[in-house]
């Protein structure tokens, strides 16, 4: 039986964090650029709740087929062979992982010892790979020489077409290696159209007019840096406007919980502890006059970053790997040493005391940075990358 050369299966098993926002890009991207798609998807009820409050628009255009349809199926995500299997129910010539990283650490593993996944996949498996840092790292780890090679391997043998970067200068890498591979780089995007009215917005989460609202936004994760945040902002000796809006769903931690809870009781500090919604995602952006990203040894890039960007709203982040990296070379705001709470806490009081001519010019900095990732460049780089896969016979 022949196959549709421009059926796609996109494959997204998750729907945390910026997932389901990604898969509506990837997926509203490809349709409109004339694919047929299916998406291999979490279908249980509470994940499909998630997927139709950002997607029910373009579902029905769409067929639907479980990656995850029980629990037991969680531990399947990162396994080759279920994706294979997902491929073949598909009846898809191609699959596209919106995360190739879900499988990436046990295909590249497997590959290095010779273990090729399904020969079904062969030239037919691609996907968006966030952090392929053993391309760059100066002294490698076992894990990853074993990971480097499993990648050379799949790539020498064209099992993997198309592959994206969000990384420019690891993708640089990787296509000075392998310049015939199907490589290419695509910017890390923030919605379109992310603007909103700002006063509205501080009233919709009740945020006090004369405060500098600096966000915290995603799960306070220990890898986020939320506490370091915290503690910078109750060991402020002279808090000033700085003000902290915390927003998404926070995993259990009582001791942040109770640090939060204090700010919050002294007027510094407003919670949002739950799901947000792409609306209101643009809505605390809007609200907030700067973003907090204190990030603990965070590599590639990031969303929070480019929805600042998009926002035009300056930064204090961490100063190392890629995000360090865009910030200073952006001029967006204020680096500091990683994991350093006097470092932090010195930059929240030097940016909540700016004054309109330095705020202007981080400003300036974001909105430069915004421009590289767009979603308009996201979308010709998604689709010249798929377009050019689909002109290859699987």
């Amino acid at each position: 039986m022949s196959l549709n050369n421009r059926h796609v299966l996109i494959y997204e098993p998750s729907v945390e964090g910026h997932h389901v926002g990604w898969l509506r890009f990837i997926t509203d991207d490809l349709l409109n650029a004339g694919f047929q798609l299916t998406l291999a998807l979490d279908t249980r009820p509470a994940a499909m709740k998630r997927i139709e409050g950002q997607m029910a628009d373009c579902l029905p255009q769409l067929k639907i087929i479980p990656a995850i349809a029980e629990k037991s199926d969680e531990t399947k995500t990162a396994s080759p062979a279920h994706v294979a299997a997902c491929l073949k129910k598909s009846g898809a010539a191609r699959v596209f992982l919106a995360h190739f990283n879900d499988i990436a650490s046990t295909l590249l593993r497997r590959a290095a010892f010779g273990l090729m996944p399904d020969a079904s996949l062969r030239g037919r498996l691609g996907g968006i790979y966030l952090r392929p840092q053993f391309l760059t790292a100066s002294a490698l780890s076992p894990n990853q020489a074993v990971k480097k090679l499993g990648f050379h391997r799949l790539i020498q043998n064209g099992w993997l077409n198309p592959l994206l970067f969000l990384d420019s200068e690891l993708c640089a890498v990787a296509r000075k290696k392998y310049p015939l591979a199907p490589i290419s780089f695509l910017a890390d995007p923030y919605p379109e159209n992310f603007f909103a009215d700002r006063a509205a917005a501080r009233k919709q989460f009740n945020l006090p007019d004369n405060k500098f609202v600096l966000l915290f936004y995603g799960g306070g994760y220990k890898r986020k840096g939320l506490h370091l945040a915290v503690e910078a902002m109750l060991k402020l000796s002279a808090p000033g406007k700085a003000f902290i809006l915390c927003a998404g769903l926070q995993p259990k931690n009582e001791q942040l919980a109770r640090d939060l809870e204090a700010l919050r009781a002294r007027g510094r500090a407003e919670i949002v502890n739950r799901y947000v919604s792409a609306e209101e995602e643009k809505q605390l952006f809007a609200a907030s006059d700067a973003v907090l990203l204190p990030y603990i040894n965070h590599q590639g890039t990031s969303g929070v970053l480019s929805c600042s960007a998009g926002a035009g709203r300056p930064v204090i982040a961490s100063d190392e790997h890629y995000i360090g990296r865009v910030v200073r070379q952006y001029k967006m705001g204020i680096p500091f040493e990683s994991g350093n709470v006097a470092q932090l806490q010195a930059a929240i009081a030097r940016m909540a005391s700016a004054n309109h001519e330095e705020l202007l010019q981080w400003q300036a900095g974001a909105e430069a940075y915004g421009k590289t990732c767009s979603r308009g460049a996201f979308r010709s780089a998604l689709i010249a990358a798929v377009e050019s896969a689909a002109a290859v016979k699987p």
